[in-house]
């Protein structure tokens, strides 16, 4: 199997990573409504994400094969590895356009009102999502 795109890569094609903690039912539970505009940051590359999560699960399921056929250990663990980093990559990505959209958004919005509320919560949500993704 493939390592897949390198892990620091900045280009559209290859996203970077989505924490798997954005599955767990807390996550559900603090999940922001589609904002006013019906988009959300990652929106415009919505299908460069679609197509490396797509590879990344085909890369899961290789390592899975791999396991069935008894392949060699280190084998899976550098598989393993690489799903790994393109998952770290694909959430790099999906931070990175939270800030530039979502919290750049916000500071827009707090400017015109007065108020730092919205940046406030904006910068608390991509801390906690940093301190995840540091876990």
């Amino acid at each position: 199997m493939n390592a897949g795109a390198g892990p620091r890569s900045t280009t559209i094609d290859t996203p970077k990573a989505a924490s798997t903690e954005g599955s767990t039912a807390e996550s559900r539970a603090t999940a922001q409504p589609v904002p006013a505009g019906g988009v959300h940051g990652y929106s415009p590359d919505k299908a460069a994400y679609l197509r490396r999560l797509k590879r990344i699960e085909g890369q899961v399921r290789g390592i899975a094969r791999m396991v069935d056929e008894d392949q060699y250990c280190i084998d899976i663990l550098t598989q393993v590895a690489a799903v790994n980093s393109a998952m770290h990559a694909v959430s790099l990505g999906l931070l990175e356009n939270h800030l530039q959209h979502c919290v750049v958004s916000a500071a827009k919005e707090a400017e015109t009102s007065g108020s730092s509320k919205a940046v406030d919560a904006k910068v608390k949500e991509a801390t906690q999502a940093i301190s995840r993704l540091l876990r």
